[in-house]
């Protein structure tokens, strides 16, 4: 049996074709999609038909490196997205205006209004089991309502991009759970739409929401259309799928308590198995369901590769010459600190928050203290938020790694000696692609948790060469 598992990041989409017997992915495919322009920093939006023309093109490369026939073998799939953009379809199934994406902070002002408005952030966390950091879906709900009235009048679905890649897929409009959970106007504990917050916003916003969705059922069958224009067969299902750190958790095999993963890409995600909610009276780890039937505290800081990537860029060299230069420095870059809030930060919850190098001396000033640094300062504030994880019960015993930074074997030692743990990089570089296709093979089995633990502990595997303990 084949499965494919589509993940539709912030800056690309990416394709996998999994065969179960074989344990191993037989077809990849990629294809970018790029932010619009814009002249204000905060914001970040994209146009939700890039993603399907993405999709298309990934899934016709998955398709054409994999052996011959293997498209009338596929038995399922299943899309990972980032996770609470804004897709406001009309009356007509047609998109509004581009998305409003995770990372853009222009709606800061909304997401206090909403806080407020519930009766500051402890009643808000009473209510949902979360803060709500500009990120959240509900407040580019509100700054829609409030800037742009006449599209606001139009609205007649919300779906997130995940879901709107669904609706693509099946014609069917569904979400589930753990995607639901980063709307911040849903009940975590009690798995189903938070009515007062949804009001604080617009008395008639629940009847723009789609159909909820549990965790190994289905979102619909592929339909002839989109069949057709994949070359897949129709009628296969479409798992749930679910946000990228949720189908992230499924393909680093953290479907069980004692491992944490953590996402190396654009942004950072630190997250956890747990068996029950883990809420946090800060509102900084975000409480969310997973794609099991579990929970998954998730911390997210806002400034990792895009760090490392701006770095470079304004030092004019390549990763490997960087990561050369950073290696020869010692650890703590002789004093050289380096606050990464390039894009602001959602933990701490600081939208408005710059970036800055500190402790700058004749003897640190080089191009290897400032990359390492740069990568010292990321960690840090990656390790700011597995203390709050820790904080709240969760105990790591394993991190395992994933995304684009997690390649880096000196960030790897650091991320060991900051975090005081061993930590150990997935052997597949997609892992919430792994996860989607993983999810798809649940759902075409018959779902169950058991039988997921079963998948996951099967077809996960990790690099043992890159494993990594702290120095100290």
């Amino acid at each position: 049996m084949v499965t494919l598992g589509i993940d539709s990041g912030t800056q690309s989409t990416k394709a996998i074709l999994f065969d179960l017997k074989r344990s191993h992915v037989i077809g990849t495919g990629s294809a970018p999609h790029r932010l619009l322009p814009h002249r204000y920093p905060a914001v970040k939006e994209q146009n939700p038909r890039d993603w399907i023309r993405a999709l298309r093109t990934a899934v016709h490369q998955a398709l054409a490196s994999a052996p011959v026939g293997t498209a009338r073998r596929v038995a399922g799939m299943a899309v990972s997205g980032q996770q609470h953009g804004f897709v406001p379809l009309d009356r007509n199934d047609q998109v509004i205006r581009p998305a409003k994406l995770w990372c853009d902070t222009s709606t800061a002002n909304e997401a206090e209004g909403i806080i407020q408005k519930n009766g500051g952030l402890p009643r808000l966390i009473q209510k949902t089991g979360n803060g709500l950091p500009a990120g959240f879906t509900a407040s580019k709900i509100l700054w829609l309502k409030k800037h742009e009235p006449r599209n606001y009048a139009r609205l007649a679905s919300v779906l997130l991009p995940h879901d709107y890649l669904n609706f693509w897929l099946t014609g069917e409009k569904t979400m589930e759970y753990g995607d639901a959970s980063g709307t911040g106007f849903f009940d975590v504990r009690r798995r189903k739409w938070s009515e007062p917050v949804l009001r604080s916003i617009d008395s008639n916003l629940i009847s723009f929401l789609p159909r909820l969705i549990s965790p190994g059922g289905s979102a619909g069958d592929l339909s002839i259309s989109s069949a057709k224009v994949l070359g897949l067969p129709s009628g296969i299902p479409v798992g749930p799928g679910g946000g990228d750190n949720m189908m992230g958790a499924i393909g680093t095999g953290n479907v069980r308590p004692g491992v944490v993963t953590l996402s190396l890409g654009t942004s950072g995600t630190i997250y956890a198995y747990s068996d029950r909610p883990i809420i946090d009276s800060r509102g900084e780890v975000a409480a969310f369901c997973d794609s099991t039937g579990g929970w998954l505290p998730l911390v997210c800081t806002m400034n990792v590769t895009v760090a490392t990537e701006a770095m470079g860029k304004a030092l004019q060299l390549s990763h490997d010459q960087w990561s050369r230069l950073a290696a020869r420095v010692p650890a703590g870059s002789n004093g050289l600190k380096f606050i990464p809030y390039l894009q602001g930060e959602r933990t701490p919850n600081l939208p408005h928050a710059t970036a800055s190098y500190q402790g700058l001396n004749l003897g640190n000033f080089t191009a290897g203290h400032i990359a390492r640094a740069t990568l010292e300062g990321i960690t840090q504030g990656l390790g700011y938020g597995l203390q709050r994880l820790r904080s709240l019960g969760i105990r790591p015993q394993e991190i395992r790694l994933t995304g684009g930074g997690s390649k880096n074997p000196l960030w790897r030692q650091i991320l060991a000696d900051i975090f005081q743990v061993r930590v150990i990089k997935v052997a597949s570089d997609e892992g919430a692609a792994l996860g989607a296709a993983l999810q798809a093979a649940w759902v075409v089995t018959g779902g169950g948790r058991k039988n997921l633990q079963t998948i996951t502990n099967h077809h996960i595997r990790v690099d043992r060469k890159s494993l990594c303990r702290p120095a100290t």
